[in-house]
């Protein structure tokens, strides 16, 4: 039954407004009267809405659980006045995000009118070899970790992608020597994405990574690539002071 209910759940991708029953039996397989009464029982409980229109959303008591987890809540705790200082300093587009398996997912986004349009909200998962927050999370990460990446395939979204492993490897080289990372419209067309690592003291190991994404026109990254660095390396000193680290 549980396998049941977390295939439902996880049939919704980030781009999904609302699906239909009949969308969400093709998605996991389920027969129309098991999934009629397990997303029943989910709206019931808040974990499914049902609107007007009769297709499925996520619902909110989902959302208010995981943002019960204590980890993940104070590294925004301690990451979010360095995010604000950076919006400040450049009124772009800030991200923090973490590592999951072989993505990375954003847990929170500053932004402003001035700032260019990114395909980026809470929850998005992004690839880790074609942006500038995964390629810091995947060069402070686990040598292994990289390997495995290239084996699956480097998928390409743009013409400026990297899918050679060897020209991966070089870019990860060159984050861990400069501290930051740069995904120029690897991922989406028009943009720069610039990241640096949240290191666990005393390790190379990123525990999260902050990144802020311009308009190419506007990649001044001898200036940016710093400014992300200092915020990223001040989270980290902050969320070492807090009563309960996030990488505990």
């Amino acid at each position: 039954m549980t396998s049941r209910v977390l295939a439902v759940l996880d049939a919704f991708g980030p781009d999904d407004g609302g699906l239909s029953l009949a969308e969400l039996c093709r998605r996991t397989g389920l027969a129309p009267a098991t999934a009629h009464r397990l997303v029943a029982e989910l709206v019931e409980w808040g974990g499914l809405e049902r609107g007007d229109d009769q297709r499925y959303r996520i619902g909110l008591r989902l959302f208010e659980i995981g943002m019960r987890a204590p980890g993940r809540r104070s590294l925004t705790d301690a990451a979010l006045p360095f995010l604000e200082d950076l919006y400040e300093v450049t009124h772009e587009n800030v991200h923090l995000a973490v590592r999951a398996g072989h993505h990375a997912i954003y847990l929170h986004k500053i932004t402003g009118l001035r700032a260019v349009g990114a395909p980026s909200r809470q929850g998005h998962r992004l690839p880790l070899h074609a942006t500038g927050m995964g390629k810091a999370l995947l060069a402070f990460a686990e040598p292994r970790l990289a390997e495995d990446v290239i084996g699956e395939g480097l998928t390409r979204y743009t013409p400026h992608t990297i899918t050679s492993p060897e020209l991966l490897r070089r870019a990860l080289a060159q984050t861990r020597r400069r501290g930051f990372a740069v995904a120029a419209q690897e991922y989406s067309l028009g943009t720069v994405s610039i990241a640096a690592p949240i290191l666990v003291p005393r390790s190379e190991h990123a525990l999260a990574a902050i990144s802020v994404v311009v308009h190419s026109s506007r990649a001044n990254i001898a200036r940016l690539g710093p400014a992300v660095r200092t915020a990223a390396m001040g989270a980290a000193r902050h969320a070492a002071h807090l009563p309960t680290h996030p990488w505990k």
